[in-house]
């Protein structure tokens, strides 16, 4: 029988300890050394160089982790600088999708990830699949080796993968969370596109006011000056040129203004003052205020009946939905519902204090709570705030596009009208 080196740490102690095992596998050399109560960081055949799990914690930080009895794993070194994400959503859901496909068609998880890993195109992803291998092989969980990628696996994906484990059905749940993933993208891109319209145009109209106000106004500026020989100018035409004076002969200072209120608003959103104040402005604007509240509604229902669904226990999900709500007041509101559960209370009544949510919306978790489907309501509440923000994107569309051919024509109108006063007093001096 093959002997096997090994370096693990004492899950009691935190010491490490060496020595060598005879196991038919490195898989099974792992398996045994767990349940001897050991955490492996290096295991390699007799006469190899032991492979590294990760590099050897100092014993306190052992001692700390010990707590979640996570192993440690593999964490290679970076093949080169990444900027942004490693991998948007939409990769990340097609990666969630083929790993269920294949968990379900039976192969092993850690085969399945290699097999993943190798048809990979994104360097970068492609290392942290390596990595996801490495661990189990070093005889961690799926779970633990999500732990190590807190900035690509969230709080939501690496809990409902650690329920699918404890429950032995990874696959179904690796299928719920990828099914979860695409429609929590597909309200998020239709929140984007009811607000794309308007930005479009708010651009447009900015480009074409300043274009008038650099070049178009100051032409018609030398005529006045010309025709009407020191001639007092109508107040709304010389409202006009100063503003036009003022943009051409500053241009530098006026992009410098419109840059420092654009980071001067990005610093006060990210203060707590400042998100609490713009995401209480999202969910009560008009027009748009009902949309956004409509999908955090949406986001929170399927986030919780989805934990719920996989075996996740209510205080956590409650905690990890929290998290993930997108917006302040719906996080203290859900702070609320936790404190009142942990007390014995139910998920509706206190829900329904807080006043942020509709009645319906309490009242059918609540008919959930009562029948033992909480979950399959959750979803069904889900569903149907999905059909409503599809019907406000609609509804928002139609609106908004003639308020901004109205403020287009407003603007640009005001300007031609006051181009126009004084080219009707020239006219009449010279009749």
């Amino acid at each position: 029988m093959p002997k096997f080196n090994y370096s693990a740490i004492e899950s009691s102690s935190g010491k490490e300890k060496k020595g060598s095992i005879d196991s038919v596998s490195s898989e099974q050399a792992s398996a045994d050394l767990k349940a001897m109560g050991l955490i492996p960081t290096a295991l390699a055949a007799d006469g190899a160089t032991p492979r590294q799990g990760l590099p050897t914690k100092k014993k306190s930080d052992v001692s700390s982790s010990l707590g979640t009895a996570a192993p440690l794993h593999a964490k290679k070194k970076s093949k080169g600088m990444t900027f942004g994400k490693v991998i948007n959503t939409a990769g990340l859901t097609v990666f969630t999708r083929q790993l269920a496909t294949l968990v379900n068609a039976g192969l092993p998880i850690m085969r399945s990830l290699e097999t993943l890993g190798r048809q990979e195109k994104n360097p970068a992803f492609k290392e942290i699949i390596e990595s996801l291998v490495e661990s189990i092989r070093s005889g961690g969980n799926f779970s633990d080796g999500l732990l190590q990628h807190p900035k690509v696996f969230d709080r939501l994906y690496v809990n409902m993968v650690k329920a699918g484990e404890a429950g032995g059905v990874l696959g179904t749940v690796l299928e719920r969370l990828a099914r979860f993933m695409e429609k929590a993208e597909k309200i998020k891109g239709k929140v984007k596109s009811a607000m794309m319209y308007p930005v479009i145009i708010l651009c447009v109209a900015v480009a074409i006011v300043s274009a008038l106000m650099v070049f178009v106004i100051p032409k018609f500026q030398e005529i006045f000056t010309g025709m009407l020989k020191g001639q007092s100018l109508p107040l709304l035409t010389q409202a006009v040129l100063n503003v036009s004076n003022f943009i051409k002969n500053h241009i530098v200072i006026t992009i410098g203004i419109g840059t420092v209120l654009y980071f001067a608003f990005k610093v006060y959103h990210k203060t707590r003052q400042g998100t609490r104040v713009v995401d209480w402005l999202f969910l009560h604007a008009p027009a748009l205020g009902p949309l956004f509240l409509k999908a955090s509604i949406s986001r929170f229902t399927r986030t919780l009946g989805t934990l719920l669904s996989s075996g996740v226990p209510i205080l956590q999900a409650l905690l990890i939905t929290r998290d993930t709500s997108g917006n302040v007041h719906v996080a203290d509101a859900l702070n609320i519902v936790h404190d009142r559960v942990k007390e014995g209370d139910n998920v509706a009544r206190p829900l329904d204090s807080t006043n942020v949510f509709p009645t319906m919306v309490t009242s059918m978790i609540e008919v959930g709570e009562e029948t033992g489907a909480l979950p399959e309501m959750l979803n069904r509440v889900a569903d149907t705030y999905d059909e409503e923000v599809d019907n406000s994107v609609a509804a928002l569309t139609s609106i908004i596009e003639p308020i901004m051919i109205v403020f287009m024509a407003v603007v640009v109108g005001t300007i031609v009208i006051a181009l126009f006063l004084p080219i009707i007093r020239i006219i009449q001096s010279l009749s």
